[in-house]
């Protein structure tokens, strides 16, 4: 029996989860460890976080095309790749060393705040966008391995998608967002369809856990659309670069 505090504490993480995956990402880094101390093994722990993560991206998705950002039909192609890759993922997950969780997860945090402050995509500010041909073919190929780190870890895969998307397919950080949490949506259908098969959801946890995910990806969306595209690049550094220290320094 949990303590009501830790309840509310979960929503509040969950709601500033939702806000960090939607605008940026690394929500994850928030909500796993909390799932962990309430005494739940890792497996399990990752399919009752993706349950909140599930919610929490089809309510973002709604945010962004209620504000008409929309990337249809080239999201749903990407998202299907990632779907593909993130069952694969999730089945590996199912029986992750812990420790090599962690140091697989620190080096995609240290390459992506590399990526970050260096910006591949400096040079891309008035790139056309690629959504189709050879550059669709390319974000195939990007997502399904995109895909299978998201049914495997999942953490810190919304920072990998901004910095393919403009790169890739020019688009702007606004609707790289938007595009990011559609193709999220998709794959976590099938992570949590495998860890629904393998027993490996706690339901009560998970349906604490995404009241605060959707309220956070809800404000998110609609935040992130009357922003500049400074401040959410500027956000995005800020938030890669404290998760980066807390994995390095605090894990």
């Amino acid at each position: 029996m949990q303590e009501s505090w830790t309840y509310l504490l979960l929503v509040a993480l969950g709601f500033l989860a939702g806000f960090l995956n939607t605008v940026a990402g690394g929500g994850t880094l928030l909500t796993l460890p909390i799932l962990i101390f309430m005494g739940l093994p890792a497996p399990l722990a990752q399919g009752t976080n993706r349950v909140a993560i599930l919610l929490q991206t089809f309510t973002a998705v709604r945010g962004f095309k209620s504000k008409g950002v929309s990337t249809y039909p080239f999201s749903l192609y990407v998202g299907i790749a990632a779907l593909l890759g993130s069952i694969i993922g999730a089945y590996l997950a199912l029986d992750f060393d812990g420790k090599a969780f962690n140091r697989m997860l620190a080096v995609v945090m240290i390459m992506v705040l590399f990526l970050t402050i260096f910006n591949p995509n400096k040079n891309l500010t008035n790139v056309t966008e690629k959504l189709t041909g050879k550059p669709l073919v390319i974000s195939l190929i990007v997502f399904f391995f995109l895909g299978i780190y998201g049914g495997l870890i999942n953490a810190g895969i919304g920072f990998l998608m901004l910095i393919a998307l403009p790169y890739i397919n020019g688009m702007n950080l606004l609707r790289s967002n938007a595009t990011k949490v559609f193709v999220a949506f998709v794959y976590t259908i099938g992570a949590v369809a495998v860890f629904a098969f393998n027993d490996k959801i706690d339901y009560g946890l998970a349906a604490v856990l995404s009241i605060g995910n959707v309220s956070g990806a809800w404000f998110g969306s609609r935040w992130s659309v009357k922003k500049d595209e400074k401040v959410i690049k500027m956000f995005l550094i800020v938030t890669v670069t404290a998760l980066a220290i807390k994995l390095w320094f605090f894990d």
